[in-house]
């Protein structure tokens, strides 16, 4: 199986996952996993280009800006073909969702059916920095709780997939969420995750049904400190960045 994968491949893997399932369990606690989205060798092919110089268009060492420890390189255009084509499959299927949610939450935005056509959006607002990225951690690292949010324009669910397997290549890293309702104190959950997994989440704020209507909640993301080894992960949003 080749690394770069190609649109149609992409495709057709998600097409055999139960979205309706996805979507239900996006609702009820604001994430969900896609099991063995990616093969072994799929991911330790994007794990290798964490050490190459090209296709990258920067690289950010989390302690120089408070974010936590370890570091993650932003892809460049033209983006791995693998990661394209996952981008623009996942986002058709998560659309739909997000106006939902949208919907729910009484925002006014909507979100075209087609990936290209929300970027062509970005990039006429200015944000046309591409934000998949590639993750790594080594002992002793961690990420803080944050929101990936980068503009103006926000998708409101993003993916992550993990690279390297759990109680082989590293210990701890386990990736954690929290959400914050109001007038209550902030639910965590802990995602667990194998190798080629992909979690789906609310990138900042997703709606909740209350015994009066929809209201808005607030999450954020992160990762705990890694206890041994060595945790790569490839991010996927779908919004450009400013």
């Amino acid at each position: 199986m080749t690394a770069l994968v190609s649109a149609f491949d992409a495709n057709r893997r998600l097409a055999l996952r139960d979205w309706a399932g996805v979507a239900a369990a996006l609702d009820a606690q604001g994430w969900t996993t896609l099991t063995s989205l990616l093969a072994p060798e799929e991911c330790d092919a994007l794990a290798r280009l964490y050490g190459k110089d090209e296709g990258f268009r920067s690289r950010v060492i989390m302690g120089k800006h408070g974010f936590g420890r370890g570091e993650y390189r932003y892809f460049a255009y033209p983006l791995p073909s693998l990661v394209e084509a996952l981008r623009s499959a996942l986002y058709s299927r998560l659309a739909p969702v997000a106006n939902r949610w949208h919907e729910a939450m009484g925002m006014d935005v909507r979100f075209p059916a087609d990936h290209s056509a929300f970027i062509q959006r970005c990039h006429e607002a200015g944000q046309t920095r591409p934000t998949p990225l590639l993750l790594q951690y080594g002992e002793g690292d961690y990420n803080c709780l944050h929101q990936d949010v980068y503009g103006a324009h926000v998708f409101p669910l993003q993916v992550a997939i993990l690279l390297s397997e759990p109680g082989k290549d590293f210990d701890g890293g386990e990736f954690a969420l929290t959400e914050q309702r109001p007038r209550m104190q902030s639910r965590v959950a802990v995602v667990p995750l194998k190798k080629g997994d992909a979690v789906i989440f609310a990138v900042n704020s997703r709606p909740v049904q209350g015994a009066r209507g929809s209201y808005r909640v607030n999450l954020r993301h992160g990762v705990s400190q890694i206890r041994a080894g060595h945790r790569h992960t490839v991010g996927i949003i779908f919004h450009d960045a400013a």
